[in-house]
């Protein structure tokens, strides 16, 4: 046998050996992602859904009837979601679902930023989610009307005495109670703030 045989002899048995390799390590492989295919590895994860989680309410077709006259309104039942969505920061379009609009009872007063003056608000606060937010206000009345007294204590006058610096004042109002909300319940949920009254003095 000549050299170059053995050359090629070599070769083609060190090509073979890759071969063999190759495909035991191909075999190893596929047969290790079907056993992780089988058990669900590649699925995606699900979550179990939270039942205590707000869920947006669709808007219905039928108009809400008016209150008979002499009857309290105060206390109408809580509206029920249907819809689950990932958290309270999702975009939601308002011609399709239902808003609410919650009074807070009490007035808030509060002495502005320079010292010079006061400002007393009524607000109610609006959102798209079912009765669980409105509970979760209820529950968390006291921090909630603390975040709001420090924002309003931190305002300028002169500001507030424009229409952009009340709506300024709307916005900041609703990122500090969706920051309790969020804090102590997990949820936020709070589309605006609207005014009741304001006085500014």
């Amino acid at each position: 046998m000549s050299k170059s045989d053995k050359d090629q002899a070599k070769t083609g048995g060190k090509k073979k050996l890759l071969l063999i390799v190759g495909g035991a390590l191909l075999l190893a492989g596929g047969s290790a992602g079907a056993a992780i295919y089988a058990t669900g590895g590649f699925a995606p994860k699900t979550t179990k859904e939270d039942l205590n989680r707000p869920k947006l309410v669709l808007r219905s077709e039928e108009a809400a009837e008016p209150a008979a006259e002499g009857e309290a309104a105060a206390e109408a039942p809580l509206k029920e979601g249907t819809v689950s969505v990932p958290n309270d920061r999702i975009k939601v379009d308002p011609a399709k679902y239902e808003i609410t609009y919650f009074p807070v009872e009490q007035p808030f007063t509060a002495n502005l930023a320079d010292g010079s003056g006061f400002i007393q608000i009524g607000i109610s606060l609006a959102t798209y989610y079912d009765g669980k937010v409105i509970a979760n206000i209820k529950r968390q009345d006291v921090p909630i009307r603390s975040a709001v007294l420090m924002a309003l204590s931190e305002q300028d006058p002169a500001v507030l005495s424009t229409a952009q610096g009340k709506q300024m004042l709307q916005r900041e109002l609703t990122q500090a109670i969706n920051s309790v909300l969020r804090q102590k319940e997990g949820f936020g949920g709070i589309d605006n703030v609207y005014f009741n009254s304001l006085v500014i003095q």
